[in-house]
């Protein structure tokens, strides 16, 4: 047999058996498909799209919903009071049912992912989503942001290059350039330091960070030594956002299900986790005095996996002060403050002071990536004068009942673990719908959370589901 068919039939068996590319692209038949040859071309009036693997991302949908480094009515450099984004109409999509994104990686299920990451683009692009029933009235949008580092470390490339397929002239717009460009620009043409790159272990293996900083320091002419350090932050993102094999308030012992990181007994008082039951779990009377401690709170996973930053910095003798840290899953400036306030109580530990720099700046690719977005929409002449924020949509993923043999947890809301990281690209299967945000599929936690933390948009989503007529099927106990 001739090697080049020998490859073809590798080649054959490796591939999906659907790709959604294709289903994208050339079958009407199918859910996904999107006619681009009617696709509103150059429209202002059209949304600026936005997705996550979760809620994470509306920490960046927050950084462009108060952007504000434009006078409006000139153009000229230079807030105005009057946020650039005002007349922009928005739509944001959590993949929550496939979240986290994080650990496709690590479970060898990139293509997956992949799948995943295309899927919420087409949802953007499409007027698909689900209500009572299956609606078609949704706007497809005028430029798509990725406001998620695996997702942009991973899929990006496979959206531009479906994009070119099309053919289509929309921009992606991805958040790992943007940190990258926030962390080098605390340094000095000669200056040296060190960058943390705290992420999903997912955008570290990736190893996305570690090239955009590298690239970005040679175009930039930054002639120092600028070393990195990366910390995957297994189980935060989790967490945040109440993902039951992370967290659970209700837990009062060690959990047999618990996939968090294995905490070094050894080195709890340089943790100095909050010890309250419903924080830290272990099998005995105190942390001291257990073999087993689980973490159970997203402040604590925060404190562990700092810690865990500085510990792999003490093991490079040549290391060199941390000068800026990127927070690199949008989830994680959710906890910015106590990520702060961490670093402030470290540094007063001789273990760990001479890591840390008198000022280390938590860099939130939120706001680098908003300003992305204005320059792009001014110079293509897309800025919309006639729309507003007030218009904005949020859908989020939930598991669907119809596809067989999908396994729930207990509680019926989410896929289980195994069942999540078991499945394989290419079946043409729809596991999830995309639906309107509601009390129903929004933990009472992380509604809490976004009304404290991102009131703006919080009020948005409020607007949304009490106003617009997609979300009237819903009873007013169900909307957040």
């Amino acid at each position: 047999m001739k090697k080049s068919a020998l490859l073809f039939i590798l080649l054959s068996c490796l591939a999906p058996a659907e790709d959604v590319r294709q289903s994208i692209l050339s079958d009407p038949k199918s859910p996904y498909y999107v006619d681009f040859s009617r696709y509103p071309r150059g429209d202002r009036s059209l949304p600026v799209g936005v997705f996550d693997s979760g809620t994470g991302g509306l920490t960046v949908l927050n950084a462009i919903v108060q952007y504000d480094e434009h006078n409006n009515r000139s153009g000229l450099d230079g807030a105005d009071g009057e946020a650039d984004f005002c007349h922009e109409d928005m739509i944001y999509l959590a993949d929550q049912a496939n979240m986290p994104y994080g650990n496709y990686a690590s479970e060898g299920k990139t293509d997956l992912l992949i799948e995943h990451i295309l899927k919420c683009a087409q949802f953007l692009l499409g007027n698909r989503y689900y209500g009572d029933g299956p609606k078609l009235d949704k706007k497809p949008v005028k430029v798509v942001v990725i406001a998620c580092n695996t997702a942009t470390a991973y899929g990006k490339t496979s959206v531009e290059e479906l994009l070119k397929q099309a053919p289509s002239d929309l921009k992606v717009i991805g958040v790992i350039d943007a940190g990258a460009r926030g962390a080098l620009s605390v340094f000095g043409p000669q200056e040296s330091g060190s960058v943390g790159i705290f992420a999903t272990t997912g955008t570290v293996a990736s190893g996305g960070y570690v090239r955009a900083i590298r690239r970005l320091q040679s175009e930039l002419g930054l002639a120092g030594d600028v070393q990195t350090f990366s910390q995957g932050g297994l189980g935060l993102a989790e967490a945040i956002d109440e993902e039951p094999d992370f967290i659970d308030r209700k837990a009062t012992t060690v959990r047999p299900n618990y996939r968090g990181p294995k905490v070094d007994v050894g080195l709890l008082p340089f943790y100095h986790f909050n010890q309250d039951p419903s924080s830290l779990l272990c099998d005995g009377p105190s942390p001291e005095e257990c073999s087993c401690v689980q973490i159970n709170s997203p402040e604590n996973y925060a404190r562990f996996h700092i810690v865990s930053l500085l510990e792999s910095m003490r093991k490079e003798p040549s290391a060199r002060p941390l000068k800026a840290i990127i927070l690199g899953c949008t989830h994680y400036p959710y906890v910015q403050e106590h990520i702060d306030r961490v670093l402030g109580e470290l540094r007063q530990q001789d273990r760990y002071q001479a890591l840390i720099g008198d000022q280390v700046v938590l860099v939130d690719p939120a706001v680098n990536t908003a300003r992305e977005l204005y320059t792009h929409l001014h110079q293509q002449k897309l800025e919309n004068s006639a729309g507003s924020l007030e218009n904005s949509e949020f859908y989020i993923s939930v598991p669907n009942p119809e596809v067989p043999g999908a396994q729930l947890e207990a509680a019926g809301s989410r896929f289980s673990y195994a069942y999540k990281y078991g499945r394989t690209a290419g079946q043409g299967l729809a596991y999830v719908r995309n639906v309107p945000f509601s009390r129903q599929n929004i933990p009472a936690e992380v509604a809490s959370r976004l009304r404290q933390q991102i009131p703006a948009v919080y009020r948005l989503i409020q607007r949304f589901e009490e106003t617009n007529a997609k979300t009237r099927f819903l009873a007013p106990d169900q909307r957040l």
